[in-house]
């Protein structure tokens, strides 16, 4: 596999439990305690795919995941103690690909890591550009253009938007969605959609509290509209 995971965790304990686990995967890992050793390390060996602690001693996750998103495109898995809706939302806003609060499972972080991984690597072979008035998404490059001006998404963002632009006019069941971009273990996780799709919202949407683009369609799921 020789994917190389860069874990920033100021915790022994759970940085010896990532790399037991991931390691186990076949992945390479990486560590730093702090907030300036990740950025540095980050820096030198970009690797394809960081965990970020939040609570770090010399400086707080959201500020290091901002300085990352300045120059890092690869996924960025949030690990924090940290479980409220205020921070995921930050979060996620400041670039983060996933959230994943302690303590977490084991099963659960691999199976994070790999959808992170797969959906970074996901390379479309529509070489189309859909157009939908003011929003341009091209799937072969990643981009999001709103006005002709770049839209910047994480990747997991923009596999949410491509999935449903593709489908425009489609009714798009809950399930279905959590299904195509984070597996069979996320079906139920309903919340943590509304969470990604709000984010979307925000970036793209001229009105986020009155969409016409992405609409809800209450007890369902969700539609982009044509």
């Amino acid at each position: 596999m020789d994917e190389t995971i860069l874990v920033i965790d100021d915790e022994h304990a759970i940085r010896r439990l990532l790399e037991i686990t991931l390691k186990a995967n076949g992945y390479t890992i990486l560590e730093a305690t702090t907030g300036k050793e990740g950025l540095h390390i980050a820096a030198s060996h970009n690797p394809k795919l960081i965990l970020l602690d939040l609570g770090l001693p010399d400086e707080d996750g959201q500020s290091v995941l901002r300085k990352l998103r300045e120059w890092y495109t690869s996924p960025i898995i949030i690990l924090s103690v940290r479980s409220s809706e205020e921070d995921i939302i930050r979060a996620l806003d400041n670039g983060a690909n996933d959230y994943l609060t302690k303590p977490f499972r084991t099963g659960e972080l691999s199976a994070r890591v790999r959808s992170s991984l797969r959906l970074s690597a996901l390379k479309d072979d529509n070489h189309q550009t859909l157009v939908f008035g003011n929003i341009e998404i091209d799937l072969i490059n990643h981009t999001v253009k709103k006005n002709g001006e770049i839209v910047k998404l994480t990747s997991t963002g923009f596999s949410l938007l491509a999935l449903m632009a593709k489908n425009a006019g489609k009714v798009l069941t809950h399930s279905f969605i959590l299904k195509e971009i984070w597996g069979y273990g996320y079906l139920e996780q309903t919340q943590y959609l509304r969470v990604f799709i709000a984010q979307l919202r925000k970036k793209i949407e001229d009105d986020p509290s009155s969409p016409s683009l992405i609409i809800t369609e209450s007890g369902i799921g969700y539609r982009f509209s044509e």
